[in-house]
């Protein structure tokens, strides 16, 4: 099953989830008030709209996740490689490492991952 796409403000809300779950609904829009400014209104549309993609469930008022915080990072690495540097990750590597100066330590780390894999 493909992960289904997640959006800004719905992985912002995902991240509160992940860290609570399973979270009664008003809870949740205590959480999403406190942390993200959010209106019960815009919660709950929220929780909707999830829920239709698979993403999270809302039983009996306990909301919890369907996908991990893991698959929905992957899917979003997975995606921004086919679209922005058109499926190449040597691509994207080279890069993040232009871009972000890397220690020692994580080109190892770095390293290991590709010979596990």
């Amino acid at each position: 099953m493909e992960t289904p796409r997640i959006f800004e403000s719905e992985y912002k809300f995902c991240l509160l989830l992940w860290e609570n779950e399973p979270v009664k609904s008003r809870d949740l829009v205590k959480l999403c008030a406190e942390k993200l400014g959010w209106k019960s209104t815009t919660v709950y549309t929220v929780i909707k709209r999830l829920s239709e993609r698979g993403v999270v469930k809302n039983e009996n008022t306990i909301v919890s996740s369907l996908v991990s915080k893991e698959e929905v990072q992957e899917a979003q690495i997975g995606d921004m490689v086919e679209r922005t540097f058109e499926g190449s990750l040597p691509a994207f590597i080279a890069a993040f490492g232009r871009r972000e100066k890397l220690s020692e330590e994580e080109i190892e780390d770095i390293k290991r991952i590709i010979e596990k894999d």
